[in-house]
């Protein structure tokens, strides 16, 4: 009853800066909120935690007990980045930021990340690719989030027996690829769910020609699609097939479903259709709460310099509105503003070409006014 009393006012908003550029891009997202609060007349607040490698410099663990409480106790919460190579280690007993990322996923219960893939028309020259390949791609990648070989029994040790070809002691390491049947049967529910708020396809994608878990994954997503979404076009492929896709036929793709690690990579892939990671949001969506972080890593080298591109933290605040606070005007708004500020030739450097005027090549923060100025 609290809560629902709070919510008529504001909305309270865990804010997760993180590592490198971090910092930096939340502010301007923050900026965004603001400004579409103060015009829908909705109140935000908000509590800053630690998390990655900052954590683990005040604490010595990248996701502390505190940080995981203030975000449960939140409506939303917004990430910026975590790592960087100051935390780099392959000693498996000391901690990495990237366990942060995992555990809060984990601890939210976070089963389903959104990844929209769409090229801008301002930006179809930043992709590498042909612009008549990506002309026309408007993609979600739907990951599956809290199962699969990142959550999975593993080991390290020394095998003093050398079992196996070649006969040798020295070290061996293991990971576990495992999913429960309700894991996929949630996830493939979801992918269904938003297709038919697009053009009504899923593409599954799996290794089932292989992997006895990619065969368990298919036969469930099956199974939910015939008995409750019918009306949803189903296809299967395989995951490299689905890389080489991506590649030559992206615009073909309207929902793809897949497992936590193939969606890691694949989502990367996609991202870069767009020409940059700067431009793509994303959603972990659980059944009670949310997170909501750009698609790129915390940039270490620009990190201070003022020129990281916050679009992807604006655009991940526009996913906020959209799936957490039901705020459609809002996010429409922000889509809106983003575009507008794109077509009149506004660029950080990472989307800028050769044909970009000096003048319009702007930092951070001036690029997080000129989206405020357009809303």
């Amino acid at each position: 009853m609290e809560k629902e009393a709070r919510r008529m006012t504001a909305y309270q908003i865990c804010l997760l800066p993180g590592d490198g550029i971090g910092p930096e891009i939340i502010a301007e997202g923050v900026k965004v909120l603001d400004a579409v609060g103060a015009k829908a007349g909705v109140a935000f607040s908000y509590t800053t935690a630690a998390i990655g490698g900052c954590a683990i410099d005040e604490c010595g663990e990248a996701l502390p007990a505190a940080t995981l409480e203030v975000a449960k106790a939140s409506d939303a919460v917004l990430l910026a980045a975590v790592g960087g190579p100051k935390w780099d280690t392959t000693d498996p007993d000391k901690p990495r930021p990237e366990q942060g990322l995992l555990g809060i996923r984990k601890g939210l219960e976070l089963y389903t990340n959104l990844r929209p893939v769409t090229v801008f028309d301002a930006l179809s020259s930043a992709s590498t690719l042909k612009p008549e390949v990506i002309d026309g791609v408007d993609l979600m990648m739907v990951r599956e989030l809290t199962g699969g070989l990142y959550f999975g029994a593993r080991e390290r040790f020394y095998d003093e027996a050398g079992a196996g070809v070649g006969g040798a002691a020295g070290q061996r390491a293991y990971d576990t690829l495992e999913y429960r049947e309700y894991e996929i049967d949630r996830i493939a529910r979801q992918a269904f769910e938003v297709a038919r708020k697009r053009r009504g396809k899923v593409t599954s994608v799996d290794k089932a020609n292989v992997l006895e878990s990619s065969r368990l994954w298919r036969e469930v997503v099956h199974r939910v699609h015939d008995a409750d979404y019918p009306d949803v076009e189903l296809e299967d492929i395989l995951v490299d097939n689905c890389a080489m896709q991506l590649i030559t036929r992206p615009a073909d793709f309207d929902v793809l479903v897949t497992e936590n690690m193939f969606g890691d990579i694949l989502s990367d892939e996609a991202a870069q259709l767009t020409g940059s990671l700067g431009m793509l949001a994303s959603a972990s969506l659980g059944d009670s709460t949310a997170l909501y972080e750009p698609s790129h890593g915390s940039a270490p080298d620009i990190a201070g310099k003022g020129i990281a591109n916050p679009l992807a933290q604006i655009l991940s605040v526009e996913m906020m509105l959209r799936y957490s606070f039901n705020l459609q005007q809002g996010a429409d708004d922000i889509r809106r503003a983003v575009t507008e500020v794109l077509d009149e030739g506004w660029r950080t450097g990472d989307i800028a070409d050769a044909s970009t005027p000096e003048d319009r090549v702007v930092g951070t923060a001036r690029m997080g006014d000129l989206v405020v100025e357009h809303l």
